[in-house]
């Protein structure tokens, strides 16, 4: 779930609710768009996993709290089907996708124009009707609020505007940190306190302390309980989490709880709890996080975000960014709710809240407000209560009211046979589709009881190897430990269409790049270049045939390993390894967090592999977590060897984030173990240090053309599978199930996709 989170588009974009602003009709005006919604008192009842009750546009999390957010949300810009970028949203923009034409609307035009000393301006156009749900009108200042609280240097929220290339942003971020960051990076011996006080130090590393040693004895209690620890063996508790305690204390596991987490402590007791909250464990954090002091000089304003008007703005980079763009699918919030209005003064520098002072934001966290197809009315006993918004500017919901309702995975698909559940997303399992097959009754999984529709997940399994644990000589990138890395990476290959067939049928099909089959820089079986991965053996030769069967598939695939481990500098004596190089070893972990029961799509891939393996001497042993806590741990700790698991992917296909070798400007402190600052990517999974990769990401990102992006990225992913750093598994489907019975069918999303979901057009539809 962390990788997914940390994957996941940028906050204001991964709404997949009406906050996309798309639809299939749209009036030109509000005037005309007013008709009060339904009088039925009847709710649209929709099965959810549970929320985390964080429901802002500017700080939600998960999925869930996203959706929430976005039912109450419009998006400055929206975008299509396919996930291209609309342009035209006042007129609407009419394109055709699967032989229909559909056309799409938004609050706003945009033009792009690059200029010849290398700036690029982004010129917005509002429409001049629209409102917030509680009638106030909207206007460019709101908008302009809403960039400058996520450009805030104390926001830590999940969008990433301020890391583009905006004219002004890094004067304007310069010169303040947070008081936290400021302690901490101080030091617990400081004796200097020009930045804050010596109470206020105190305070934060006596709480620090207790927040980490109630943490290990939390996770000590949970372990012993599960059988991972015997009584008072703290270190075999953090072992079994991914860390290595030096003495046998829970001070000790505290301690090194503190020593891989850092400053990041809202990081470390959401990522590590085994119960408590950051609320529990450390109540005064937001004091910490979210008050910013002066440091030094900045700038009083981000000079390339420009009012030229109450309906116009202008923001103007740097330089050329594929992926700015996608960042303007932010939400437009009301700075009369989530500000001060009376703050707001433009000419003179601000902008609805002090600067580094984001506390009235952050006291809506948990009702959200703005211009979306529904109000948010409650949240309680589990259930996130709606009530239509009358002035939505593409016509009042169709369903007055609607519930969002917390269940397990189990209830979400009784809950739609059972008549209490409307539409739900349950897990797409072979229990979920024999279920939907009977309880239709004709054996399909569209009949009269529930409709089912699926489409690609934005995302892709996989399974990984760490460059740092995996290496020969302690060379992550040297060709014998790339070697090393093939000869396990070729056996995992070639049993990925038996398992992913066997765990999902037709439900998924297996990938051979490590990118999802969603996006439009995947490469595809009929493109020039295309390869099976890990289809060649240490000399480049194919290793397989066309008239091969299973059987002699397996068997050539382990002969072609048993080749890349000689070429890594094993002995091989009789068809077997004897000896491993220095650094590499006889026997490898493979991480994978099937709940203890083997339930995982490539859990019979390592099965496979394990015993093909045992036969040249190489001993794969396959570790089944029933907490999956404990991969993310030990893979966060750099400890992890081989794991499974699944990114979550975005709409813009850019590598930086997990690829780029030296990451240094994201939320996270997670130690980079390529040297250098902390990382706030994800190649601290892989740990690749590639050059060549790192300036092709960069290229890639410095162009708008597709046909260019694309050759760029099918170059990177080449080079991403030479490190063999990452095994591509699978492309699963996503199922969503509605009531035959009780909704109105005729009147639900139509051709929905990855990047339209139902919701994206929840103003039309209705109830039975």
């Amino acid at each position: 779930m962390l990788l997914v989170l940390i994957m996941a588009i940028s906050l204001f974009g991964c709404a997949s609710g009406s906050s996309n602003g798309n639809s299939e009709a749209a009036p030109a005006s509000t005037s005309e768009s007013t008709e009060p919604a339904a009088d039925s008192e009847t709710p649209l009842v929709v099965g959810y996993s549970n929320f985390n009750a964080k429901f802002s546009p500017f700080f939600a999390e998960t999925a869930y709290d996203q959706d929430v957010a976005g039912m109450t949300q419009i998006s400055l810009l929206s975008s299509d089907r396919q996930g291209s970028i609309i342009y035209k949203g006042i007129e609407g923009e009419t394109i055709n996708y699967n032989g229909t034409d559909y056309t799409y609307y938004g609050p706003a035009d945009l033009v792009v124009t690059e200029n010849e000393d290398g700036t690029v301006f982004y010129d917005f156009t509002l429409r001049d009707d629209l409102v917030f749900s509680d009638g106030e009108p909207i206007t460019v200042d709101d908008i302009i609020f809403s960039m400058y609280v996520v450009c805030d240097p104390t926001y830590d929220g999940s969008t990433t505007l301020y890391s583009q290339p905006i004219e002004g942003m890094e004067e304007y971020r310069s010169g303040m940190d947070t008081l936290g960051n400021l302690i901490y990076n101080a030091g617990r011996d400081n004796t200097d306190f020009t930045f804050f006080t010596e109470e206020d130090a105190k305070n934060f590393w006596d709480t620090y302390d207790s927040a980490a040693l109630a943490l290990a004895e939390e996770i000590y209690a949970y372990c012993k309980e599960a059988g991972y620890a015997e009584e008072g063996d703290y270190q075999a508790a953090a072992s079994a989490w991914g860390y290595d305690a030096a003495e046998n204390s829970a001070e000790s596991f505290a301690a090194a709880l503190q020593e891989a987490y850092g400053s990041d402590i809202a990081g470390m007791i959401n990522t590590e709890n085994a119960g408590s909250t950051v609320d529990d464990l450390f109540p005064n954090l937001g004091y910490y996080t979210g008050t910013g002091i002066s440091t030094g000089e900045s700038a009083p304003n981000i000079s390339g975000i420009q009012k030229i008007d109450d309906t116009h703005l202008r923001v103007v980079a740097t330089k050329v960014d594929a992926t700015m763009i996608y960042q303007f699918t932010m939400s437009i919030a009301p700075m009369h709710y989530y500000g001060d209005a009376s703050l707001y003064d433009y000419d003179n520098n601000s902008f609805g809240f002090p600067k580094g002072d984001l506390s009235s934001v952050r006291a809506k966290i948990s009702e959200p407000m703005g211009a979306g197809p529904y109000k948010f009315i409650k949240y309680e006993n589990g259930v996130v209560n709606f009530e239509a918004n009358d002035t939505y500017y593409k016509g009042a919901p169709k369903t007055k009211y609607v519930n969002f309702r917390e269940m397990s995975d189990q209830d979400k698909r009784n809950g739609v046979v059972q008549g209490s559940v409307d539409i739900t997303d349950p897990s797409f399992s072979n229990d979920t589709i024999k279920a939907i097959q009977d309880a239709n009754g004709n054996g399909e999984l569209n009949g009269p009881v529930i409709t089912t529709d699926t489409v690609d997940n934005l995302g892709y399994g996989y399974i990984g190897l760490n460059t740092i644990t995996m290496n020969v000589g302690g060379e992550a990138d040297s060709e014998a430990s790339r070697n090393l890395r093939r000869a396990f990476a070729t056996v995992f290959s070639v049993y990925r269409d038996v398992a992913i067939d066997s765990y999902y049928g037709d439900r998924a099909s297996v990938i051979n790049y490590p990118i999802s089959n969603t996006s439009w820089a995947a490469p595809q079986p009929a493109d020039d270049g295309y390869e099976i991965a890990f289809s060649t053996d240490v000399n480049g030769n194919p290793i397989y045939t066309s008239d091969m069967n299973a059987d002699a598939r397996y068997e050539a695939a382990l002969n072609a390993a048993l080749g890349f481990f000689e070429a890594a500098g094993y002995t091989v004596e009789d068809g077997k390894l004897t000896a491993a190089p220095d650094g590499a070893s006889l026997e490898y972990e493979a991480l994978i967090p099937a709940d203890g029961t083997g339930d995982h799509p490539s859990f019979m891939i390592l099965t496979l592999a394990k015993e093909a393996l045992a036969k040249i001497g190489m001993n794969l042993i396959v570790t089944d977590l029933s907490d999956s806590s404990v991969l993310w741990d030990t893979i966060e700790a750099n400890q992890a060897e081989i794991w499974c698991a699944a990114w979550g992917a975005t709409v813009d296909p850019d590598m930086y984030q997990i690829y780029y070798a030296d990451v240094a400007n994201g939320p996270s402190n997670s130690p980079n173990p390529l040297g250098g600052p902390a990382q706030g990517g994800s190649n601290y999974m892989y740990c690749i240090a590639d050059a060549d990769l790192d300036q092709m990401i960069l290229d890639a990102r410095a162009s708008t053309n597709q046909a260019y992006r694309k050759s760029v990225y099918k170059a990177c992913l080449d080079t991403i599978i030479s490190w063999a750093c990452e095994v591509p598994v699978y492309q699963r489907q996503n199922a969503i199930i509605f009531s035959t019975e009780r909704v109105n069918m005729d009147t639900v999303t139509p051709d929905i996709t990855t990047f339209y979901g139902w919701m994206s057009e929840i103003e039309n539809l209705e109830l039975n």
